[in-house]
């Protein structure tokens, strides 16, 4: 088949968070995005059958048509049940062309298989729930192992050129309440039925958040002691988990961290242990019923490194492959693997070795950021390794945009934000002038591949971690040269560098570690707590804008903040969203499906400060008013859902007014509202593009 001739298949990973949408020619991967980096609303849903800004990037980045696609694939958790969730009503779609459908788990499994490169492998897709057992086809019904109740919780399957068969699957409940609104009124911890779930419950009780919330437990577990046993969270019966209700019986309350603290660390210690025994006690029997030497896995869990580096170590597979978007944003690149084999009849793999899916913006394209953004300036840096290893040498922190954008949650050199690794304090610093989270969160290393086994204990042969999904224990002697990257009990989750996948990254490297006798930089995503990692070059001005960052690289620019600006707040705060409707405790589902209000198909961005539609029912369930705000962004018209406070601050701003006149307005009747909240509150109306700021100094 010449590349001329060969298809266009579209997969959309149509998910309640993480959604995300994928365009092949033939087997090569064009462009993949989340929706979440477009809409600017973190693990932003795409239900399919709704205007989609990811399906309008890729095939904007393609430059083709959507009647020129050969094939739309789509993986849903809901299937084509009501127009929301059918492809076939998306506007954004031309009628006509194909429109298949597979299942949650299926999705995973198959994008993990396809980029893995292997010619054969067991997959194992482990998650918080898949899809309901009414949308599986007979062949993956046959697989089931357990009774035929709930959704997808675990699969298996074998994976060749010749074929992609079920062999295992578990269906389950992922808590006793899913939604938003049953969360938010529920008292404890809620009541778990699949290993995703178990870590979710305990994400929920600590950090009130089942999708943020297990990423923080991860980092809090080293810091306690595991005292509860594993037997209280789940036994294994013939091979079947049988979770109990033990550990949430033990927490009725709905108090968070940081409260008790110690009784918290150990719980998340706890978790961690369980997680890791029944993942070791799946895949060892596993291993003992298969011929296969290779191993792909994929599922939110996967995103567990400190459980993966176990399963690299003690699963008994040769080869293990670990997808970088492990979670629901990978079902877009199995919904256009498995369309593209069903339109060819061949199951071709592309091993992914570097996760930067996204599109590379022009030069002009920063050039046109830089006149559009206030308040920076910028230089070419005719010797950009050079310069920027000398200002991380000297300490400061950078954002470092350089390529396409990565598809999974880790940012690995596309869209980073790069720190000098030596300094004690770094890791302080950091998340006071710039992220803004935990500081029991741990910052991740990169380092030259070549320099592994120099700085770090590692059990394998392989010494290959591309994606920030392994965990190796520094040497102890190289431990305290680089503080700010080695966690409490002295691990990273280390990404390797190589100069044949990412040349540049691994050229600032060397010339970093030239500098200091240091091959490692900390690296960690190019955002703050809360928000998406930035896409476009104009959002990673204003994450420079909004930060304590010290300087932003863009392409072969260097970009710092105008001497004269100390504060976002100095600028001129201008209101560029148009509020189409109040909302209110009385509003109903139909009210809050705002489409109809309008003449024109939208993105449907939700909320502003976050959250989803149901949490938005939440928020105005209280007697509070919210508003909806219909705002403009690169890629269309878009609604915002705002809450009470972000809509009353809205209110007012008037023509003229800077960030501190608005400031000493609203403080004399919320006194809670200092400089940096309503830096923050801004921030968040900017990025859902309620709000801009003016001329700068």
């Amino acid at each position: 088949m010449s590349r001329d001739s060969a298809p266009w298949v579209l997969g959309i990973g149509a998910s309640n968070h993480n959604g995300a949408a994928c365009l092949l020619h033939g087997d090569e991967l064009i462009v993949a995005v989340q929706e979440e980096r477009l809409i600017r609303r973190k693990r932003a849903w795409l239900p399919g059958g709704a205007v989609s800004f990811a399906v309008r990037y890729c095939l904007e980045t393609a430059g083709i048509r959507a009647d020129e696609l050969s094939l739309v694939s789509c993986c849903s958790l809901m299937g084509p049940r009501g127009p929301l969730y059918d492809v076939r009503a998306n506007p954004d779609l031309a009628p006509g062309v194909p429109v298949r459908y597979l299942s949650h788990h299926l999705g995973h499994a198959v994008g993990a298989f396809a980029t893995s490169g292997f010619d054969e492998s067991l997959v194992l897709v482990v998650d918080g729930f898949g899809s309901n057992v009414q949308d599986l086809s007979a062949e993956e019904l046959s697989a089931v192992v357990t009774e035929r109740v709930g959704e997808e919780t675990l699969s298996v399957y074998h994976a060749s050129r010749e074929g992609f068969v079920p062999v295992e699957k578990h269906l389950g409940t992922f808590l006793e309440v899913t939604s938003s609104v049953d969360l938010e009124r529920f008292r404890g911890m809620p009541r778990f039925g699949s290993l995703g779930g178990l870590y979710s419950a305990v994400g929920r009780q600590l950090f009130s958040d089942v999708l943020e919330g297990p990423g923080k437990v991860m980092g809090l577990a080293p810091h306690g002691v595991a005292d509860t046993p594993v037997s209280d969270f789940f036994d294994v019966v013939d091979g079947r988990f049988v979770f109990h209700d033990t550990v949430p019986r033990r927490f009725t309350h709905d108090e968070r961290w940081p409260a008790r603290q110690e009784e918290y660390r150990n719980l998340a210690a706890s978790a961690q242990a369980a997680l890791e025994d029944g993942l070791l006690r799946l895949v060892r029997r596993l291993r003992a019923r298969t011929s296969c030497d290779a191993l792909c896995y994929a599922g939110g869990v996967a995103l567990n490194s400190v459980a993966n580096e176990r399963l690299f170590t003690e699963s008994g597979f040769k080869d293990l492959y670990v997808m970088p978007a492990a979670e629901d944003s990978g079902t877009a690149i199995g919904a256009a693997y498995h369309g593209l084999w069903q339109l060819t009849g061949r199951r071709s793999t592309r091993r992914l070795s570097h996760d930067s899916t996204g599109r590379t913006y022009s030069a002009e394209a920063c050039d046109a950021a830089l006149r559009t953004v206030p308040s920076v300036v910028s230089r070419r840096m005719p010797r950009l390794v050079q310069e920027v290893a000398d200002l991380l040498a000297e300490g400061k922190m950078l954002g470092w945009f350089q390529g396409g954008s990565e598809l999974g949650p880790r940012s690995l050199g596309q869209r980073s934000i790069l720190c000098d690794p030596r300094p004690r304090d770094m890791k302080d610093t950091l998340n006071a002038r710039v992220k803004f989270r935990e500081g029991f969160r741990p910052f991740a290393p990169i380092i030259l591949a070549e320099k592994v086994r120099e700085w770090f204990d590692v059990d394998t042969d392989s010494t290959d971690s591309p994606f920030m999904l392994r965990v190796w224990r520094f040497r102890e002697e190289m431990r305290e040269r680089v503080p700010a990257v080695a966690h409490v009990n002295g691990t990273g989750r280390v990404q390797t560098v190589t100069r044949e996948h990412t040349p540049l990254l691994h050229a600032l490297l060397t010339a970093f570690d030239e500098r200091t006798g240091v091959p490692i930089l900390l690296n960690t995503s190019f955002n703050i707590a809360g928000e998406p990692i930035v896409e476009t070059p104009e959002d990673a001005l204003w994450g420079l804008l909004s930060t304590g960052l010290e300087g932003c690289v863009l392409l072969d620019r260097f970009v710092s903040k105008h001497e004269a600006l100390h504060s976002l707040l100095d600028l001129e705060v201008l209101v560029l969203g148009e509020r189409i409707a109040p909302l209110s405790s009385e509003s109903s589902e139909d009210t809050l499906d705002l489409r109809p209000l309008l003449k024109e198909p939208l993105g449907f961005g939700l909320d502003a400060s976050g959250r989803n539609l149901e949490d938005a029912r939440r928020m105005l369930g209280s007697g509070q008013q919210g508003g909806a705000f219909k705002v403009r962004t690169p890629w269309g018209a878009a609604v915002q859902l705002v809450s009470s406070e972000l809509s009353t601050l809205v209110a007012q701003v008037e023509p003229g007014m800077t960030g501190w006149k608005l400031l000493e307005r609203v403080s004399r009747e919320d006194s809670s509202i200092d400089e940096q909240k309503l830096t923050r509150m801004l921030g968040t109306l900017r990025r859902a593009r309620v709000l801009q700021f003016g001329p700068g100094v």
